[in-house]
């Protein structure tokens, strides 16, 4: 799912595009697409509204529109925005068409339907409601950690008031905004510290690692405009991150500091990368952490000797270690491909104009 940094490049690619321009009309082919109307109440809704401008809350994109109302849209897993000439060819996984008046469409993109598109009206607070006196959207969204008012001492106090683990305490948006599995794991990573160390065990070195760990790795990503990992892809083109993460989906190759195995466990239904040398776990927490632990990757060394060549080809003189590690690199490999592939259809399937801008 697309985090902060493939969030704000999104919005920062859209900004140009979009400022300025006025909706007149919009068409949703996947009601379930649209977390606050039906098609029609959203498409009578939304006609006439200039677009003033667009920015990011966590990891949802927020458009601001005329007379107070602002859109909000979340990509989950395979969402994508591009913005086409409205003769563009018609793409089957497009959701929703938003129509400009200068015979333009900003399309949302989702092969998997999991996408969710809002309609709000800013209230005198600067929160997102969808009624008078209704919940705010983002409410219990916690601080943007790129943000100038996001000091050490402010993450400090927000850290010592949370006992559990820091894998799940990152991706808890309440804690702080718009962190995800990528990035909570470089970040960990970066400040060597383990995912399941406790939050109270920290030291205060330890918590201005993390705190500098954390703004570092996002900072850097967003330079990098995210990681085009899987279908992620922004309206100018995909990101390069992915070529610099350290720890994430790198399973079994070697740490970039110490050149042991980076190791894999499960926490909370999520895949979690580390160093378990770099990235100490205190005695305490080792043992509170045991099943955890007993289900993580095993070691299948610090890289290959002199085979390079792929398991399935059939090499004699692999060690199991090696056998499986190649498996693992091929099968990572036709993963990265098919990802590469459908970011490319995806962008053909909205005409020149779009292939062009990458």
């Amino acid at each position: 799912m697309p985090e902060l940094p493939e969030v704000e490049t999104v919005a920062r690619d859209l900004r140009p595009k979009l400022v300025g321009a006025r909706i007149v009309g919009a068409r949703c082919s996947w009601a379930r697409t649209l977390r606050t109307h039906t098609p029609e109440e959203f498409a009578e809704a939304i006609a006439g509204h200039d677009v003033e401008a667009v920015g990011r809350r966590g990891k949802q994109l927020v458009i601001e529109l005329s007379d107070g109302f602002a859109l909000t849209i979340h990509l989950k897993m395979t969402g994508q925005l591009f913005v086409v000439p409205s003769t563009a060819p018609v793409d089957p996984y497009v959701r929703l068409v938003l129509e400009l008046g200068d015979r333009r469409d900003l399309r949302f993109r989702d092969i998997r339907k999991f996408g969710k598109v809002g309609l709000y009206r800013r209230i005198a607070s600067g929160e997102l409601v969808l009624a008078e006196g209704g919940p705010g959207v983002f409410s219990m969204t916690g601080p943007e950690p790129l943000d100038d008012a996001f000091t050490l001492r402010a993450f400090r106090h927000r850290l010592r008031a949370h006992k559990g683990r820091l894998k799940p305490l990152l991706l808890n948006q309440a804690f702080v905004a718009g962190m995800g599995n990528i990035y909570a794991d470089e970040a960990l990573w970066l400040a060597r510290l383990h995912p399941l160390r406790s939050a109270s065990s920290l030291r205060p070195s330890d918590e201005a690692r993390l705190y500098r760990a954390i703004r570092s790795v996002l900072a850097e990503a967003v330079e990098r405009r995210g990681s085009s990992i899987d279908d992620y892809t922004a309206p100018d083109g995909d990101g390069e991150m992915q070529e610099q993460l350290q720890v994430y989906q790198r399973t079994g190759e070697a740490c970039p500091r110490c050149g042991r195995p980076i190791r894999r466990i499960v926490i909370g239904a999520r895949s979690t990368h580390f160093c378990s040398w770099c990235q100490r776990l205190p005695a305490a927490d080792r043992r509170a952490s045991g099943a955890i632990l007993r289900t993580q990757s095993p070691a299948l060394g610090s890289g290959p000797r002199w085979t390079k060549l792929h398991a399935d080809e059939g090499v004699v003189g692999l060690t199991a270690a090696e056998t499986r590690r190649a498996l693992a690199r091929a099968r990572s490999e036709r993963t990265r491909r098919a990802a590469e592939t459908r970011r490319a259809a995806a962008r053909a399937a909205m005409g020149p104009a779009v292939v062009g801008s990458a």
